[in-house]
């Protein structure tokens, strides 16, 4: 079973992600800012990382940066209404990157092929 961590200050997005990945079997945590976000991976194992990029105390690029600093390669979707580039994004150390609003079905299809990708 997969283990994700979504990193999302905004409760209402939090939570639909939560309910459509509980319905496909994914294992869920949340953290609502960039601190609880590191503090959580260096707690436990994820196998995807959502990462909005507008978080309280720590924003996103800096957490991702930590992580790819440290070595970290989890996989990590980027997912955010922030006006970036996708290059931006991927040359920063993401491993994909979708735009708020999204569908859920594209989101799953993102986890699903970073989830394929680890194993295969």
């Amino acid at each position: 079973m997969n283990k994700i961590l979504i990193v999302e200050d905004e409760e209402h997005v939090a939570s639909f992600i939560v309910r459509g990945l509980r319905t496909q079997q994914f294992v869920t945590a949340i953290a609502d800012d960039g601190e609880k976000a590191l503090q959580a991976i260096e707690a436990d194992v994820y196998d995807v990382i959502l990462l909005d990029l507008g978080l309280p105390i720590k924003d996103g690029w800096a957490v991702l940066k930590e992580l790819r600093k440290q070595g970290n390669a989890i996989p990590v979707i980027v997912i955010t209404a922030s006006p970036v580039r996708r290059q931006e994004v991927l040359a920063a150390g993401a491993n994909d990157y979708i735009s708020k609003p999204f569908r859920f079905k594209n989101l799953l299809t993102a986890i699903r092929r970073q989830v394929n990708a680890d194993s295969g």
